[in-house]
């Protein structure tokens, strides 16, 4: 089996350092760079398989960064760093691209956890053929072109924004768990001490639901979220 490539931007040395350390002793391939501006010209020479990058780094940021990675790559994982634990910091992180975020300081066995899960999600959907364009109501969305559609009106979504309406309306009329959300969105353990899915269901509500009369998402406390028109 081949060892999957792991892509490590991060310009504390020691860090990085312990990062290799660790990544390769679990039987992966890993390559540092020091810098935004460096971690962009290596990834595209070593086309690595997954991208650890710090949130603040020299020359290019993780959040400009992550940015032109998904712009150009959407495929690609990418697992954050930083000291910035806030929702506010995370829902940054995640509209830049990011699949997970991770806050300083963390234990590196969390760390290989989540890189292995967003492997194995990766690599587990990299044969799935989805459907170009699924429809529930009068919404509608394009898997291909990214986009989404009501009463034929196109609505403008950030990355993640998508991914999670795209996850609803594919389980439609089905009550979905904030647990469940996190981890087949996002591919990360549900933290209960913070509300990211809260953010994320207001931030689509307000674009899909709120201008249009006939609301589609629902809350249904103490269990989850639901896209329905019951």
């Amino acid at each position: 089996m081949t060892a999957a490539k792991i892509l490590v931007i991060e310009d504390d040395v020691r860090l990085a350092s312990i990062l290799q350390r660790g990544l390769e002793e679990s039987g992966m391939q890993v390559l540092i760079a020091y810098d935004g501006e460096l971690g962009l010209k290596l990834f595209e020479s070593y086309h690595p398989d997954l991208v650890i990058t710090d949130l603040i780094l020299p020359r290019i940021n993780g959040l400009e960064l992550s940015k032109q990675l998904r712009a150009k790559y959407p495929q690609v994982p990418i697992i954050m760093l930083t000291a910035l634990g806030t929702t506010d910091d995370k829902v940054e992180g995640f509209d830049a691209g990011a699949d997970d975020y991770l806050v300083k300081p963390f234990d590196f066995r969390e760390l290989l956890a989540r890189v292995k899960t967003l492997l194995k999600r990766t690599k587990g959907k990299s044969n799935y053929k989805q459907p170009e364009t699924i429809a529930y109501a009068d919404l509608k969305i394009n898997l291909q072109l990214k986009k989404a559609f009501r009463k034929e009106e196109e609505i403008t979504l950030t990355p993640k924004e998508f991914n999670l309406l795209s996850y609803l309306i594919q389980n439609p009329d089905r009550v979905l768990s904030r647990e469940e959300i996190a981890q087949e969105v996002w591919g990360v353990n549900f933290d209960t001490g913070t509300n990211f899915i809260d953010v994320y269901i207001n931030y689509i509500r307000k674009k899909v639901d709120k201008p249009f009369e006939e609301k589609l998402i629902h809350t249904r406390p103490g269990m989850g979220f639901i896209l329905t028109n019951q």
